[in-house]
């Protein structure tokens, strides 16, 4: 077989592949990078894009109710879920051919098939016309990761976060098992686009790992909004009925649900690479194992992304290719910080938070002063909505740093993503109060605070 050199050789076209194979080919690099799916990966094609898209679409629901408060008399609106299905379609395909206008343009060979590594320096492709060879200065897997469904009776009844954005028909009834962002953000959504939505998670509380307030506040805000969430609430099977899929409870309970969308986990999706025959290391749930120069147990050949499981965000894969090609082909000087790394989830109300949750800066820090504040936006004061935005700082009082910011609210997002600015460059909270406020606004109120919270977080 006729063997191709190239410097770097990456597995996976997602974001984090996409963005390494193009900076180091516009640093001189021979790069060939290799996908057997859609260009952009799980973000740009069943992820953060059209999930986003969707939340736009579930929010104008309450837009169109808010509007009367201000005067607008609006039609009975009608909801095309079809041609929403279409509209994000078209927008997705869209994107897949920017990505490969990126790469090819970069100069990036694109080879479309399933590519495994078969020795330290050589990857074996399979494409639908032959199988192909190259051998590579560096190879890097970039693959991502994959959503999990655990094995019970009726497994093979449920869906996936994957299949979410094509369903057919939609779904009048959606059950969620799952307490994560994701089933949190689906569970909004489709409430929002006016499905009967049940969630279920047998933890607690949600969203473990966020804030212990932010938790409880959101769980009061999605009910609110008509979720019907149930924790500590799990299932034991689930059957086909004349009536739908009846999903059984383990405390005795049924719900009768047109879809099951289960997002109980992600893993990294290793399955088909052969990584042990070239002996890669491999850790939960086959996770590639990497130093902080994101090298193998194989020395040629490095990972970044969700494929590592460390912080499965997006623009973390992004920062970990830059770091990356910038040691391979580079001065080495960047470096990927992994704290104060802000997010964002899509809930209704939106949640967004950068730095420690109040546990975690009493933990490391002893005593820390909390500022809380919630309240009814000025939006709401003419809408007559009922949902209601929360904010808090948390400070490392000996140092008076900002060590942790967290908003549950519209925008959300767009809001933190300034302050983590702030939170990385070591703000303080005299900071904080110098700085003017933009009147009137919500993000404001993060710059107002001044009297700290008395009592410690609610426990999770």
């Amino acid at each position: 077989m006729e063997i191709t050199e190239c410097d770097l050789f990456v597995i996976g076209g997602g974001s984090g592949g996409v963005r390494a194979a193009r900076m180091a080919a516009q640093r001189g690099a021979r790069v060939v990078l290799a996908e057997a799916a859609a260009l952009g990966g799980t973000c740009v094609n069943v992820g953060c894009i059209p999930k986003k898209l969707y939340s736009y679409a579930a929010h104008f629901a309450q837009e169109i109710e808010d509007a009367a408060g201000f005067g607008w008399s609006i039609a009975e609106p009608a909801f095309d879920w079809d041609r929403l299905k279409a509209n994000r379609a078209r927008e997705i395909l869209r994107l897949n051919g920017v990505y490969e206008k990126l790469l090819v343009g970069a100069g990036v060979e694109l080879v479309r098939g399933w590519a495994e590594p078969v020795a330290a320096t050589q990857v074996k492709v399979a494409t639908e016309s032959r199988d192909r060879l190259f051998k590579a200065r560096h190879i890097l897997v970039a693959t991502g990761g994959t959503p999990t469904v655990p094995f019970f009776p009726g497994c093979e009844l449920v869906v996936s976060s994957d299949s979410m954005f094509d369903l057919d028909p939609f779904p009048a009834r959606l059950l969620v098992v799952g307490g994560g962002y994701i089933a949190c953000e689906f569970a909004s959504i489709f409430n929002g686009l006016g499905a009967k939505v049940t969630q279920l998670y047998r933890g607690a509380r949600v969203l473990r790992g966020f804030d212990d307030d932010i938790r409880v506040f959101i769980e009061q805000e999605m009910r609110k909004h008509g979720v019907e969430l149930h924790t500590s609430a799990d299932v034991r099977s689930i059957e086909k009925t004349a009536h739908g899929l009846r999903a059984h409870l383990t405390d005795g309970r049924t719900v009768l649900a047109d879809t099951v969308l289960y997002a109980t986990g992600r893993v990294p999706n290793v399955n088909g690479l052969g990584l042990e025959a070239v002996g890669v290391k491999q850790g939960k749930d086959g996770a590639i194992v990497v130093d902080e120069l994101y090298r193998t147990s194989v020395p040629s050949i490095h990972a970044i992304g969700d494929v590592t499981s460390r912080v499965q965000l997006t623009p973390v894969a992004l920062g970990e290719a830059m770091a990356l090609v910038d040691h391979l082909f580079g001065d080495g000087k960047r470096k990927m910080g992994y704290d104060f790394i802000p997010t964002a989830v899509f809930t209704h109300p939106n949640i967004a938070t950068v730095g420690m949750t109040e546990a975690q800066a009493r933990e490391k820090f002893g005593k820390v002063t909390v500022f809380r504040s919630e309240f009814s936006p000025l939006k709401n004061t003419l809408s007559g909505s009922k949902e209601r935005t929360l904010m808090k700082l948390v400070v490392d009082s000996a140092s008076d740093r900002v060590v942790g910011l967290h908003m549950v609210g519209p925008d959300a997002g767009e809001v933190v993503q300034g302050f983590a600015v702030a939170l990385k460059a070591g703000a303080t909270k005299a900071v904080f109060d110098a700085t003017i406020g933009i009147h009137p606004t919500a993000a404001e109120e993060f710059v107002t605070m001044r009297e700290p919270v008395a009592h410690p977080a609610v426990a999770g």
